[in-house]
């Protein structure tokens, strides 16, 4: 894994004349419309490539979406340009309204992982590490979750619960008193409101995750209703709306 990584930490090069645009207008490229200029040549750097295959990815988005996503691509790097650092932040710090509203969830997270490597202040790296290691997991256990067959807003049923222990004798969660994911989420929301640059970008993350029905943490709220709620059978239940007259008599 160590032997990957460092393979994927290789600097992107460019050829004779290509550089990042340090001195961009940023505003006009957030309003101009992305451009891709077509697959690169054979012999082209991997910046040109890299920046080929981002735009191919970004269609419809604008220069500045791509700019951000160019300058995340090199700072995930051992070693890139001089500036890029201050491109990103000149980026965020000017034009962070255009890009949170147009910015998928994927490059919303990219940008926030990059100021957990690069950012200012320890507040900065810290709640980017944070929501980077966050939402990287809810990727992985997300995507093996499909493959149990079920969609991802469908929460398991409370019967089928394996009985083997947690990995790494990790005490288990409980779907009644557990507060794990309340403890997750909350002090990074409240973290989230007391950073100025990295912040806002967390909170509408956090945002558009409490909107989200397919996730582990809508799944464990229903979960929690369902083994709450009293058995149909159970004295006191409710009566199912189907066996009601309009008189509110059974039928």
């Amino acid at each position: 894994m160590i032997a990957r990584w460092r393979r994927r930490r290789v600097a992107l090069e460019f050829a004779p004349g290509e550089a990042l645009p340090f001195d961009a207008d940023l505003a006009a490229l957030a309003r101009t419309p992305l451009q891709d200029a077509g697959p690169p040549g054979a012999g082209a750097s991997s910046h040109a490539r890299k920046r080929h295959e981002i735009a191919r990815d970004m269609a419809g988005q604008s220069e500045l979406a791509l700019l951000n996503a160019l300058c995340i691509a090199h700072l995930r790097k051992r070693h890139f340009p001089d500036g890029t650092v201050g491109l990103f932040r000149r980026i965020w710090l000017e034009q962070a309204e255009a890009l949170l509203a147009e910015l998928p969830a994927r490059w919303l997270v990219s940008s926030l992982i990059t100021f957990g490597d690069h950012g200012a202040t320890e507040a900065e790296r810290r709640l980017g590490a944070q929501m980077g290691v966050l939402f990287g997991l809810m990727k992985l256990y997300e995507a093996e979750r499909l493959f149990s067959g079920l969609a991802p807003d469908e929460p398991f049923r409370l019967g089928r619960r394996a009985k083997a222990p947690l990995p790494l004798g990790l005490p288990g969660f409980s779907l009644a008193k557990g507060g794990l994911d309340v403890n997750l989420l909350a002090p990074l929301w409240a973290e989230a409101q007391a950073v100025p640059l990295a912040g806002p970008i967390a909170l509408v993350l956090l945002d558009r995750l409490n909107a989200e029905a397919g996730t582990i943490f809508r799944r464990i709220a229903r979960m929690r209703e369902r083994q709450a709620a009293p058995p149909k059978d159970a004295p006191g239940a409710a009566i199912p709306r189907a066996n009601l007259d309009p008189a509110g008599k059974l039928s």
